[in-house]
């Protein structure tokens, strides 16, 4: 038997061990239903028993059930503004993705901000940052993986590069991206899932509203000011490196962004829903 089939089983029957025999001090039985639904979904999320679309339809179903919560306070939840402001980000990132309009943004920045090994380093941690501000984090650097390892193996090929620098540079190049997708998502509302369920929950809470430009006026100075102690971190104290200008690093990135061609009319109409978003 393996952990799916033990997980399909241990997840209803967790619940209802829960639901009829935890009984700890100042939990209501409310709360003790919540947590018993809780138990099942992340049980079956983490072991992948069905699709995940599938269990988090579970509330629906068990919240009601138990009278942890009514089945229009629940079903409302799914129909929530951050909900559906959140799959915008994830619909636009499809179509940045399709017509390649994160590789002509990002090798764009990357080709302004110059071709030493350090600048190349800061291109990426901006262009990364600044995809993530509008895309989810994963899908930012899902994106700008195969442009790092375009620049890396330019690197790599040139007869003038010692191996170690290369291997320095290329763990540079894959940090510099990590970090810049998590430091971008938090300068603007929907940059990452957390930013709107901490919206939501002041909201719920306190009926404050965090408009977009109230986020950004705080989250952005942050979100900058950790980007250039990252940047100084990874080049200067990080990694050392002796080479300071990038063997045909400045010509990989013109051919790269060349190869793009002119904007296509798909890549102009994302351009433009891409400005013309409406955030608030």
């Amino acid at each position: 038997m393996n952990l799916t089939n033990i997980s399909r089983v241990l997840g209803p029957v967790g619940y209802f061990l829960i639901l009829f025999l935890f009984k700890p001090e100042g939990l209501s039985p409310a709360g003790v239903a919540v947590l018993a639904a809780t138990f099942w979904i992340a049980l079956w999320w983490i072991t992948d028993v069905t699709h995940i679309a599938v269990t988090a339809l579970l509330p629906i179903v068990l919240f009601p059930l138990t009278d942890a919560i009514s089945l229009s306070d629940t079903t409302n939840a799914y129909g929530h503004k951050y909900i559906f402001l959140y799959m915008g980000g994830f619909f636009l990132a499809i179509a940045i993705e399709k017509w390649n309009l994160h590789k002509r943004i990002a090798l764009n920045i990357i080709a302004i901000v110059g071709a030493s090994v350090s600048r190349i380093v800061l291109g990426f941690m901006l262009a990364t940052a600044f995809m993530s501000m509008w895309i989810s984090n994963t899908a930012t650097s899902v994106m700008m993986l195969p442009i790092g390892l375009a620049i890396i193996k330019q690197l790599k090929d040139h007869p003038d590069t010692e191996e170690n620098e290369n291997e320095i540079f290329g763990k540079m190049i894959m940090l510099a991206i990590a970090y810049s997708a998590s430091i971008g998502g938090i300068a603007t509302l929907f940059g990452t899932p957390p930013n709107l369920v901490f919206a939501g929950v002041i909201k719920e809470l306190y009926g404050v509203e965090i408009s977009f430009a109230k986020w950004l006026g705080i989250g952005l100075p942050i979100s900058l000011t950790l980007l250039a102690l990252s940047w100084y971190y990874l080049t200067r104290i990080a990694f050392k490196i002796k080479m300071q200008e990038f063997p045909g690093g400045k010509e990989e990135i013109l051919r790269l962004r060349s190869k793009l061609g002119k904007m296509k009319r798909g890549e102009v109409i994302v351009s433009i829903v891409f400005l013309l978003q409406r955030p608030y």
